[in-house]
């Protein structure tokens, strides 16, 4: 089972590690500041749609991605097949 915050926790994460304030990802992701710290915090949960651009802004790796959209209650995005694998 997946903490429920653990998806908080996973998008702090990944913006610290890019060295990225919250105003600078709020301004690339063309959302307020104030959404950014909500989504970091719990407070409010991302759409889809922000969150996939969120990871991709911060160059997420895809595995990454697929666990943050399983913690916000999305399907996963990624084959998890690696690309050798027959169809």
């Amino acid at each position: 089972m997946i903490a429920a915050d653990a998806l908080p926790a996973t998008l702090r994460q990944v913006r610290k590690a890019q060295r990225l304030s919250q105003l600078e990802l709020s301004l690339r992701l063309g959302v307020s500041q104030r959404h950014v710290s909500f989504v970091e915090s719990g407070r409010a949960r991302p759409s889809r749609e922000l969150l996939l651009a969120w990871l991709q802004e911060l160059d997420a790796p895809l595995a990454l991605r697929n666990e943050a959209m399983l913690q916000a209650g999305y399907a996963p995005v990624y084959s998890a097949a690696p690309l050798h694998a027959p169809a």
